[in-house]
């Protein structure tokens, strides 16, 4: 079987959204006395680029720089290798970037497997210096979007350090890691944006290289991960355009990042960061919680049952409602009103859940699982939740 993404986007008709988002544009002005790079000389040559991706972010990127044709003369996709994930390995996943890539008729190559031989694996060819070449070619381009794994400093030694472009969905120095879009959420950010920046090798600091243009945007009240991606990522190739057709002009400026001491960071998503806790989080923590992370971690509590429970489909009740009133206040405390488990959550906050994946067994109804509950067979018509520790279940 292939696992074909869900929203690897169509061909060449990527959008900014349906949100109505208004956007600021800042790019390094060139009296900043911060100023770090210049590109300098006008360019007579188009680009040769070097995109290194692998989901719906890069190809959403991809695409801007693809319709602009007047910037590049060839692009060469690397991306990671099809893997073979469920069950014993029965579905195979083909990055949706590799996907995007072959449609347009791209040279498309994948890394290794294994992490530690990609670290000596060669770039594809025209971007491997040979023993003759002393420094690299002006023209040659290194773009990265989403890439999830770190060059060497060889590989970006294959380029000229103003060739090493990586385009990031945060206002940096806010939110460096590789999950800014998830903590952007999870923290109620009112504002995000996107940044194109130099790459610079890992001993001097992962998103920390300087920038080349920022695009301000607001966070939308109701946002999930994949639609502020979508947004991002189309943002995110427009200003890469941008920035390279002032960089063949010989307009573009860089700016060093300021200090990233006092702004957040956007470390990997584990398994802690999907744990309900009733009693600390209201409906709209959870609710925000799903909507940042649950297309990679499952929300997990625990049932009355004391087994793990995924939360698949949430929604957040008025408590003020006669249904949601009769539940007792105190955190965790369950019922099932109108086929929806109504859960009670901190501050006298109501959370309904409408579907639910049990340990071991498939999504489940809320009204189909409560049926099955032992409390609730033997005649119980509230139950708690949440009061135990609950394991991770796998993610399937």
């Amino acid at each position: 079987m292939l696992l074909v993404p869900k929203h690897t986007p169509s061909l060449l008709k990527a959008s900014r959204g349906a949100l109505g988002l208004s956007h600021s544009v800042w790019r390094p002005k060139r009296y900043i006395q911060t100023e770090t790079s210049r590109t300098g000389e006008i360019l007579s040559e188009r680009f040769c680029v070097l995109f290194m991706g692998r989901d719906e972010f890069s190809c959403l990127v991809l695409q801007e720089l693809y319709k602009a044709q007047d910037v590049w003369k060839d692009i060469v996709i690397t991306t990671q290798p099809d893997v073979h994930v469920g069950r014993r390995g029965s579905v195979l996943s083909i990055s949706p970037l590799k996907i995007l890539g072959e449609k347009l008729g791209l040279p498309v190559y994948t890394i290794p497997k294994v992490r530690r031989e990609f670290r000596t694996w060669q770039l594809p060819p025209p971007f491997l210096l040979n023993e003759v070449q002393s420094s690299a070619p002006t023209n040659h381009l290194l773009v990265t979007a989403s890439f999830g794994r770190i060059l060497t400093g060889k590989m970006l030694n294959s380029f000229q350090p103003s060739r090493r472009l990586n385009v990031h969905p945060s206002l940096l120095p806010s939110y460096r890691g590789p999950a800014p879009i998830q903590h952007t959420i999870l923290n109620n950010e009112k504002e995000t944006g996107v940044c194109v920046i130099q790459m610079l090798k890992k001993s001097e600091g992962i998103d920390a290289g300087s920038l080349w243009a920022c695009e301000k945007m607001p966070v939308p009240g109701n946002a999930t991960f994949s639609s502020l991606r979508d947004d991002l990522a189309t943002a995110g190739g427009k200003l890469l355009v941008s920035v390279l057709r002032d960089a063949l002009s010989g307009k573009a400026v860089a700016q060093a990042q300021s200090s990233a001491d006092k702004v957040p960071a956007a470390p990997l998503i584990t398994a802690e960061d999907a744990a309900v806790n009733f009693n600390t989080m209201t409906a709209s923590d959870i609710f925000r919680r799903f909507r940042a992370i649950s297309h990679q971690k499952p929300l997990t509590t625990c049932s009355s049952d004391g087994k793990p429970l995924h939360l698949r489909e949430l929604t957040i009740l008025d408590p003020s409602l006669p249904s949601a009133a009769a539940l007792s206040q105190e955190p965790g405390s369950a019922t099932l009103l109108n086929k929806v488990l109504t859960i009670r959550c901190a501050d006298s906050t109501v959370l309904g859940v409408s579907i639910v994946k049990p340990e071991g067994k498939s999504d489940r109804n809320a009204h189909e699982f409560w049926n099955g509950l032992r409390a609730v067979k033997q005649g119980e018509k509230f139950v708690e939740f949440g009061k135990c520790a609950p394991a991770p279940l796998s993610s399937s």
